[in-house]
């Protein structure tokens, strides 16, 4: 039997760096969960093993352990929700308070502060305006009924036209009827330029100037309730017995009080002044208008064109005719 050559054992051979090699695979992570940890996610720090070593490296991968490099203290998150917390109890009591006021003055077991001249502007207001708010409606549906009548009498100007010219022993007639057609649709337009403005000037007064006092006084309202609820737990913590606690929460009480109770007269006086100039803004608006829409309608139905359109020079209305051609850009 052939001996068998012992093979000497070299650290710099080939042989021994592929058994290193195969080792080294053996022992590291296969291909497949290597690619899911760097899919799923990056680690801290990374473990690196080398066969015939005894130790291990720790890499460090990230300096920072926030993913977003964003350090927040803890205090201040601490002091965020607290803040919120405050706030939304503060505006629980409020509301219990505001709905309990308004609760027993429904029921008739609480008192309320009533300005009697003030509430009685306010409801005029609200009924001046409900009344307006009808005007404005009418005079709408006007304005639209009488566009199709104007229509209605152009589509006739146009028919008689034509006729006249393919009826000859009728000729002047529809000649005739189509000039009167064409001018009647001259002043109509010019009556509905009336409308138009008359229309658009009551509903900014009814919907603006109106609702924007309104807006005030439901804010003033809102207000009033709240300084009569606080007045409401004031008048009761003072007459309940006198000790450490009820003392501080009396305090804080009346501090609240004297908050609100400035609000509730900063907003009275802004409802005064408001109403007081709507007053005097609706006497110049509607006299204005009131006097448009009886010239133009009177002039209309009388077959007065001169006095129509000078009703509309009068209060600087234009009109923009249909068939009108554009100003050139020097006009403009």
């Amino acid at each position: 039997m052939a001996e068998e050559k012992p093979q000497i054992s070299n650290g710099n051979s080939d042989d021994t760096f592929e058994r290193d090699l195969e080792e080294m695979l053996e022992d590291g992570p296969n291909v497949n969960e290597a690619s899911s940890t760097v899919l799923g996610g990056t680690p801290n720090r990374m473990t690196s093993s080398y066969p015939g070593s005894g130790t291990t490296s720790n890499v460090p991968l990230s300096s920072n352990s926030h993913s977003n490099g964003d350090f927040v203290p803890k205090s201040t998150i601490t002091q965020t929700a607290s803040s919120k917390f405050e706030t939304i109890k503060e505006w629980s009591m409020n509301t219990y308070k505001c709905t309990r006021q308004f609760l027993s003055e429904r029921l008739g077991k609480g008192s309320k502060t009533i300005d009697l001249e003030m509430e009685a502007q306010i409801e005029a207001l609200r009924d001046t305006q409900r009344k307006y708010s009808r005007i404005l409606q009418l005079a709408r549906a006007m304005t639209n009924h009488f566009y199709h009548v104007v229509q209605t009498q152009r589509a006739m100007g146009d028919t008689f036209s034509d006729l006249s010219q393919k009826s000859p022993e009728l000729q002047e007639e529809f000649t005739t009827n189509a000039e009167s057609q064409r001018a009647l649709v001259k002043n109509g337009e010019t009556l509905l330029g009336a409308l138009n403005f008359f229309t658009s000037s009551v509903n900014t007064l009814c919907n603006k100037t109106m609702e924007d006092t309104l807006l005030t006084v439901r804010q003033y309202e809102v207000a009033r309730l709240e300084y009569d609820a606080y007045r409401t737990d004031v008048d009761f913590l003072s007459q309940s017995q006198k000790d450490s606690s009820s003392v501080a929460k009396l305090d804080e009480c009346r501090r609240k009080f004297d908050e609100h109770k400035l609000k509730f007269e900063r907003l009275r006086g802004d409802v005064n002044i408001k109403l007081k100039f709507l007053e005097e803004n609706k006497v110049k608006v509607m006299h204005k208008q009131l006097l448009l829409f009886h010239n133009a309608i009177s002039a209309y139905f009388s077959g007065n064109e001169a006095a129509l359109d000078s009703t509309l020079k009068q209060f600087n209305i234009s009109l923009k005719r249909p068939n009108a051609e554009k100003p050139s850009w020097i006009e403009q």
